[in-house]
């Protein structure tokens, strides 16, 4: 064994991670969770609608209020300690009327945008 082995994992404090980003709509990783990472994301306005065709995307958030908006006008509105999981390939557009802080959990390498790019697209392995 060596001595790495027994280190004790840090704390991540959210608060901390939130407080070093300004930039809406630009995710920022905060941890690794086998092959998923754990994204911390502020949200402003309108995003883009996308999808992520292989993968399922977990929205939870920390700070504020967002919305989803579905295709067939069927939006639903998230409020602190609020989760939703949007599967893989369901087209979705996330928005905020104010600002909110988000935590995502999606495979290493998930782009922000899905399929749609754009110059929405962020950096998908940026860590704070």
């Amino acid at each position: 064994m060596t001595n790495d082995e027994h280190a004790v994992p840090p704390v991540i404090a959210l608060g901390e991670k939130l407080a070093r980003m300004s930039d809406p709509w630009t995710p920022k990783v905060v941890a690794q969770l086998n092959d998923y990472h754990c994204k911390l994301a502020k949200l402003e306005g309108a995003f883009v609608w996308h999808s992520h065709p292989e993968t399922d995307e977990l929205f939870l958030v920390v700070e504020g209020e967002m919305g989803i908006a579905f295709r067939g006008d069927r939006t639903v509105r998230l409020r602190p300690g609020e989760m939703i999981v949007v599967p893989a390939g369901m087209e979705h557009k996330p928005f905020a009327e104010t600002s909110c802080s988000v935590l995502l959990i999606e495979p290493a390498g998930t782009v922000n945008t899905g399929d749609t790019g754009g110059d929405r697209t962020a950096p998908a392995d940026d860590w704070i």
